[in-house]
C-alpha cells in the first residue's frame, strides 16, 4: 500500500479525526485483525453477529497500530495514536479502498460466476503475469471484506489487477464493483450456486449482471458463450463470448481430454490462433483458458506470452489437487466447495482417472433451497451413469445422492457423518483406486477426510 496521510483517510471515509496533530504518521497498511497487523498500520474494527472488533482496539494499539478507524470511540484516547470516527466501519473500509483504487491508472479485471471464479482468476492472472506485474485476489478474499483489503495491497509496481468477486445475495456484486470499477468484466457461467437466496437461475443472472454497472464505457465483457442465460445478454460494451459454439468470437476447438495429465485445445480469435496445453485435469478448464486468451489479447499480450501463461497455470487450494499415495492410490482433492455443476465436473474427471477403481466421496451441497433434493439425486444418477464403482454419500442432504446412484444401477452407501464413514472409506481405498472428495466446504469440511486418508500407512 502506498502511504496515505491521516487527512487523506479522513476525507476518503467522510469521518472525523478526533485528536488531530501535525506530526501524525502516514499509513502504509490496513488491518481488520488485531492479532495480525504491521507496525504503523491503520486498524479497522469490524462488527459481526457474534463479535465486535471494537473490543480489541486497545490490543491493536498495543501491538503497534498507528491509529484506528472506528464507529465507537474508546473512553480514553491515546495522544500518540489517531482516531477517526465513522458511522459504519464496513462502509468506511469500502470507501477507503475505492478512494485508494482511484490512484491507479491500470487495467482492472473483475471476475464473477457461479462455478470456477477462482480458477478463472488464476488462469487470467497466469497469462497476464507473462507480461505484466499483476495483483490478484488472494484465496478466499472475494467478499465485502477481502475485496477492499485486496485493493489496498495495490502498489506502484503493479501494472494490472485481477479481482475475484463472489456473492450469494442481490446487491453484493454491485457493492464490490463500485470499488473495483473494472475495465474488463468476466462472468464464468450461471449455475445453481446460491439459488436458495436468488430464487432461480434468472435471478442468479440478474445478480451476476450487477458487474456491468461499474464497467467503464469503453470496457469489455468476457462471457461464457456456451451458457444459455449469458447468451441472452445484449450489452452496450464490447462483448467477447468464449466457448465451443459457432457464434463464439473466442472459439474452443480440438479439445482433447488426457485425464489427470490435463487437456489440450485450440482457441481461435479474430486476431490469432492458439494451441494450448493445460496441465490440470478437467475439460471445463478450456473455458478458463479461452477467457484468459480474450483478456490477454485485450491487454496487448503476445501470442507466446498467452500460450506460456496458460501452460504455467496451477490450481490453488483444494481444487482438483491430485495427491498420489503408495499402491497407485490417487486422491482428487476437490473439497473446497460444491454445487451441482462443479460436482458433475469432478465426477467426469474421476471417471477418466487412471485407477482401475473409482470411488466418489460426496457430501451435502448447500444453498440450493427447493432444488436441493433433485440436485443431489441427479448427482447420484450421474455417478452411476459415468461408471463410478462406489459412491460414499455423507450428510443429511447427501442421502439423496445415494438414492440416485442406487436407482440408476450404481453402488452407494450413505452415512450421517464423516466419523461413521471412516471405516468404509478405508475399506474402499484399496490399491489402484482413485477417489474424489467433494462437498460444500463450510458445512461439511471434507478436508478432514483428505487429511485422514493421507495419514494412513499404505503398502506400495
Amino acid at each position: 500500500m502506498q502511504p496515505m496521510t491521516v487527512r487523506e483517510i479522513e476525507s476518503a471515509v467522510s469521518g472525523v479525526w478526533w485528536n488531530p496533530r501535525e506530526d501524525a504518521p502516514e499509513v502504509s497498511a490496513v488491518s481488520t485483525d488485531s492479532r495480525r497487523l504491521a507496525a504503523g498500520c491503520l486498524f479497522i474494527p469490524l462488527k459481526g453477529e457474534n463479535f465486535d472488533g471494537h473490543d480489541y482496539i486497545e490490543a491493536a494499539l498495543d501491538s503497534g497500530a498507528a491509529g484506528v478507524l472506528c464507529a465507537r470511540l474508546p473512553e480514553d484516547l491515546r495522544p500518540d495514536r489517531f482516531y477517526i470516527k465513522v458511522d459504519d466501519t464496513r462502509l468506511a473500509l469500502k470507501a477507503l479502498a475505492g478512494a485508494y483504487r482511484a490512484k491507479f491508472n491500470i487495467p482492472f479485471v473483475q471476475i464473477t460466476g457461479s462455478v470456477g471464479k477462482t480458477t478463472t482468476k488464476e488462469m487470467i492472472a497466469a497469462v497476464l503475469s507473462q507480461g505484466l506485474n499483476v495483483l490478484k485476489t488472494p484465496e478466499n478474499f472475494n467478499n465485502d471484506i477481502g475485496t477492499p483489503l485486496t485493493l489496498l495491497q495495490l502498489a506502484p509496481e503493479h501494472q494490472a489487477a485481477v479481482i475475484e468477486t463472489g456473492m450469494n445475495h442481490f446487491g453484493e456484486i454491485r457493492y464490490l464493483g463500485e470499488m473495483v470499477r473494472p475495465d474488463i468484466a468476466v462472468i464464468s457461467n450461471i449455475g445453481d450456486a446460491h439459488i436458495e437466496f436468488l430464487g432461480s437461475r434468472e435471478g442468479i443472472l440478474k445478480a451476476k449482471s450487477e458487474i456491468f454497472e461499474f464497467l467503464k464505457p469503453d470496457g469489455a465483457a468476457v462471457l461464457n458463450g456456451d451458457d444459455a442465460l449469458l447468451n441472452t445478454l445484449d450489452l452496450p460494451f464490447t462483448t467477447l463470448r468464449c466457448g465451443q459454439s459457432e457464434h463464439c468470437g473466442v472459439r474452443i476447438t480440438d479439445l482433447s481430454d488426457h485425464g489427470l495429465d490435463g487437456i489440450t485445445c485450440r482457441v481461435t480469435t479474430a486476431r490469432d490462433e492458439y494451441e494450448l496445453t493445460i496441465r490440470a485435469p478437467g475439460r471445463h478448464l478450456a473455458y478458463c483458458a479461452s477467457m484468459a486468451v480474450a483478456v490477454g489479447e485485450r491487454l496487448g499480450l503476445t501470442h507466446e506470452q498467452i500460450v506460456s501463461g496458460v501452460a504455467a497455470f496451477q490450481g490453488v487450494g483444494s481444487r482438483m489437487e491430485i495427491i498420489r499415495l503408495p499402491g497407485q492410490r490417487i486422491i482428487l482433492n476437490d473439497c473446497y466447495n460444491a454445487n451441482p455443476q462443479s460436482v458433475a465436473a469432478g465426477l467426469e474427471v474421476l471417471a477418466k482417472s487412471t485407477g482401475s477403481r473409482k470411488v466418489a466421496i460426496l457430501g451435502d451441497m448447500g444453498e440450493l433451497g427447493e432444488h436441493g433434493e433433485a440436485a443431489h439425486y441427479n448427482i447420484g444418477a450421474l455417478a452411476a451413469m459415468l461408471g463410478i464403482d462406489m459412491v460414499i454419500a455423507i450428510g443429511r442432504k447427501a442421502e439423496k445422492i445415494a438414492e440416485g446412484t442406487l436407482a440408476s444401477g450404481g453402488s452407494a452407501v450413505h452415512f450421517p457423518d464423516k466419523d461413521a464413514a471412516q471405516a468404509e472409506i478405508l475399506r474402499q481405498f484399496e490399491p489402484d483406486t482413485s477417489v474424489l472428495v467433494k462437498a460444500s466446504h463450510f458445512s461439511m469440511h471434507f478436508e478432514t477426510i483428505v487429511a485422514f486418508l493421507r495419514e494412513q500407512n499404505y503398502q506400495a
